[in-house]
């Protein structure tokens, strides 16, 4: 009798966590682009990747390459992709795995993402620019090893994901059918989200507004999300490669763009990076990991002399009218989700700190 009950409990506690996952993953939409612009496909490997594009296609290509994360896709840089296309044709990715890429259930390396970047500049680029954020920064340093790429711009790169080195069984875990979905499930759940986004994200959570979080959840609620992220939380994204050398050896100019607040990679890293490769490092008060989310325009005013087609005012300027046509088509901006701003724009300030060599 007690192994008839506790099969039956096993089964109406199994039974019970496929009805979550079920009840969640209809709950998710076919995931609407992130970006406006022309919605685009590239095949790759037997998968369709997909990747928005804007502005003049004459103008010179400036490429963005979101962070790795549980959540991550090209809303990510929702807050600059617009103005910037005024002066640029702009190119924003989602990463196979990501977004509203495909998100087969392959083996998703470090070594993959870096054939991936190093092919899409090559098949669909022309020398461009790169802006990349977290891992992807150590992605776009080298594909531009590997191929022609003008300059980059890296956001918090890093090499690093996960402290402990690789781990087999939870890779395995979140892969699987049942319980991967739970645990999946858990991690892309709202207060998680927001739990993330604030711990480490944002150093203001009123830069988090509702729609990004709905974004989010929705990206992370689509066929076969958990994947990719499974091998970021499992430390299999790292690169190989070593991040310093490779931007050592890079003949395109490199800037680091850093939050001064971020504590994953901390500032100390960034002031490492910098002096050991000759690297621009740029500093931004009051953000973390995402100081072009969180202070666009101070983003573009410290990254302006990489953005030679644009000034930092006519960026802001741009963006003004951006956000002017938004309330004319009748998006209102988003109620906080949390606090309110503890600063004021204009205290944010930009600091350009000496490296040890010129890149």
């Amino acid at each position: 009798m007690n192994l008839k009950r506790a099969l039956a409990s096993t089964g109406i506690a199994v039974g019970a966590v496929a009805a979550t996952n079920e009840l969640l993953s209809r709950r998710a939409e076919p995931l609407a682009p992130a970006l406006e612009g022309e919605q685009r496909t590239y095949r790759w490997r037997g998968m369709d990747v997909a990747y928005t594009e804007a502005g003049d296609p004459e103008a010179p290509d400036l490429l963005f390459v979101h962070g790795v994360n549980a959540a991550g896709s090209s809303q990510e840089w929702n807050e600059i992709f617009d103005p910037l296309s005024k002066a640029y044709h702009v190119v924003a990715v989602d990463l196979p795995g990501f977004g509203r890429s495909e998100r087969p259930p392959i083996d998703y390396t470090a070594e993959l993402y870096e054939d991936f970047v190093t092919d899409f500049v090559e098949d669909v680029t022309d020398e461009p620019e790169i802006i990349a954020s977290s891992l992807s920064g150590a992605y776009a340093a080298t594909a531009a090893s590997r191929t022609d790429v003008s300059r980059l711009v890296l956001v918090c790169p890093t090499a690093s994901s996960m402290p402990g080195g690789k781990k087999p069984l939870l890779k395995r875990a979140v892969r699987s059918p049942l319980l991967g979905e739970a645990i999946f499930n858990g991690i892309a759940s709202n207060p998680s989200l927001e739990y993330f986004s604030a711990d480490h994200g944002y150093y203001d959570m009123t830069g988090y507004s509702r729609s990004k979080q709905s974004y989010q959840w929705q990206t992370t609620h689509q066929a076969g999300a958990r994947f990719a992220p499974a091998s970021f939380i499992s430390g299999y994204l790292d690169p190989s490669s070593d991040l310093e050398s490779t931007l050592a050896e890079l003949d395109a100019p490199v800037t680091l763009v850093w939050g001064r607040e971020t504590d994953i990679t901390p500032l100390a890293e960034g002031r490492r990076l910098a002096d050991a490769t000759g690297a621009r490092l740029v500093v931004i008060d009051y953000a973390r990991l995402l100081p072009h989310d969180e202070h666009p325009d101070k983003f573009v005013e410290a990254i302006e002399p990489d953005l030679p087609e644009i000034s930092g005012e006519v960026f802001a300027e741009e963006r003004r009218q951006s956000l002017e046509r938004e309330r004319a088509d009748g998006h209102e901006p988003d109620p906080d989700v949390a606090v309110e701003s503890e600063h004021d724009t204009d205290t944010v300030e930009i600091d350009v700190e000496d490296t040890g060599s010129e890149n």
